[in-house]
């Protein structure tokens, strides 16, 4: 995304706050795309028996979060290209 690093919530405060609205909507598509990969590699580690907790909620409840944070980066994606958002910028 960013920089060398990956970019983490606290990075997109900034963003959020601007007048800006398409950078708030970087902002916003960040936020979730950090949100996912972090889930994501969540249900990795599951999946390979490499957690060090053990969740509270049932894998399918999780399957129906990361299916949802997936169709939500689309519609961003889809909705930055309407609205002419470079998320290459971010």
């Amino acid at each position: 995304m960013c920089d060398k690093r990956p970019m983490e919530l606290a990075d997109t405060a900034e963003m959020m706050m601007s007048k800006d609205y398409k950078e708030r909507f970087r902002a916003e598509y960040c936020q979730v795309v950090i949100r996912y990969q972090k889930l994501k590699a969540m249900l990795e580690k599951w999946d390979n028996g490499e957690l060090n907790f053990t969740p509270t909620c049932p894998r399918s409840t999780y399957n129906i979060q990361i299916k949802a944070m997936t169709d939500y980066i689309a519609v961003l994606e889809a909705r930055a290209v309407m609205e002419d958002v470079d998320l290459q910028e971010v």
